[in-house]
């Protein structure tokens, strides 16, 4: 498949099968996550994938209850990956002090969004999820203080093909060339 038609055909999914995922998929999926470019090539992160069903449900149970309900839906996704942020680098932290960025959370986005793409072109579906509870989460998983959940991914097949119109603005309206319009 080619690039841009992965990246058009990419959809977060939020109704799943119960058919599992192969961890052949899953191995070819974090691969892709692995070649991430990072800051400082810093790569700050790791990935808890959750597929034993018993330990997927207290960990989903735990992580969209009571005011995190809005993701309820991954539940019910074969597998959750916990994208689990490590500690950086010395020269990563000041300069992201300077520029007001956190970039180990830009860093982790670049390797989930290489996740998902590989996801999308192995047939399975997936969905970011950034609204849980990520102190049970820790809990339950054995993640130090230390480190955070930013992005927590489900992942499974598809339940149906569900059709629906991506609305994204016009390429004119966010399109620059050498300098800002006012």
């Amino acid at each position: 498949m080619r690039f841009l038609e992965l990246v058009k055909k990419r959809k977060s999914t939020r109704n799943y099968s119960s058919r599992p995922v192969p961890r052949e998929i899953i191995a070819r999926c974090l691969e892709a996550a692995r070649m991430a470019p990072s800051a400082c090539n810093a790569q700050p992160w790791s990935f808890i994938v959750v597929d034993d069903e018993d330990l997927k449900n207290r960990v989903a149970g735990a992580a969209f209850s009571a005011s995190y309900t809005l993701n309820a839906f991954a539940k019910k996704a074969p597998v959750l990956i916990a994208a689990v942020t490590e500690r950086t680098r010395y020269v990563t932290r000041v300069a992201g002090f300077f520029r007001g960025i956190h970039f180990a959370l830009v860093d982790v986005a670049i390797a989930c969004e290489h996740l998902v793409l590989q996801a999308e072109d192995e047939g399975v579906g997936t969905c970011w999820l950034g609204w849980f509870n990520e102190k049970k989460v820790k809990k339950i998983l054995n993640i130090p203080e230390r480190k955070k959940i930013d992005i927590i991914i489900s992942m499974g097949y598809p339940e149906k093909d569900e059709p629906k119109e991506r609305i994204r603005r016009p390429l004119d309206k966010i399109r620059r060339f050498n300098k800002e319009r006012h």
